[in-house]
């Protein structure tokens, strides 16, 4: 399977609390629900799509949580096709603490989860999509595990909050595979890790360069 990340982030890289008010208020956070209002159809044609499309799904501790309590808890998954494909298809879950999942389809990745994951890719064809969970998509890239990114960013600052990028981490080449723009100021824009990125060396003065 191909590992594909699907996040949504702000302009300014802050992918917490976007659904609502109260779904991560973790660190003082008070500005969820900023993505919602921003929302358009294309936006939710290509979720849609995307969701639809997925072989399996990985997930972190939060997002699995958050999710398995509004998708979840749907009582007809089928009207919705996000919610029809989340509820019957695997979902799995790298964490070390979550020990009895009540979700349906759902197993747990503990142990040597980068192992776990490379046995997943290697065990059918398809999309293992991982939908938000910013410290696994953090680890995943660390340990060259993601196959392409996907970045939908809304355009607003939210000024606060957990950042899909931290101030240090891995640095990754990535290659533009596609982007597109929504009629509401959505970019959607899909990348492939290609590894380390170059650095120039050149000691030309920045101003006779342009």
């Amino acid at each position: 399977m191909r590992l594909t990340t699907t996040t949504n982030v702000s302009v300014d890289g802050v992918m917490q609390g976007l659904g609502g008010p109260d779904e991560d208020r973790s660190g003082g956070f008070n500005r969820g629900g900023w993505a919602i209002p921003l929302l358009d159809t294309e936006t939710g044609d290509y979720l849609n799509q995307v969701y639809g499309g997925a072989a399996a799904f990985l997930f972190g501790r939060r997002t699995y949580e958050i999710f398995a309590g509004y998708w979840g808890t749907m009582i007809d998954p089928t009207t919705n096709p996000i919610a029809a494909a989340l509820n019957s298809r695997p979902k799995y879950v790298a964490s070390t603490s979550l020990t009895d999942p009540q979700w349906a389809g759902t197993n747990v990745l503990s142990g040597d989860v980068a192992a776990a994951v490379r046995g997943l890719k290697a065990q059918q064809d398809g999309e293992l999509l991982v939908p938000g969970s910013g410290a696994l998509v953090r680890w995943l890239l660390a340990n060259d595990l993601v196959d392409q990114l996907d970045l939908l960013t809304y355009p607003v600052i939210v000024g606060q909050g957990t950042r899909l990028f931290p101030d240090s981490g891995p640095d990754i080449a990535l290659e533009l595979v596609n982007t597109r723009t929504t009629s509401r100021g959505i970019t959607i824009q899909t990348y492939r890790p290609l590894g380390r990125p170059e650095y120039a060396t050149s000691t030309v003065d920045p101003e006779h360069v342009f």
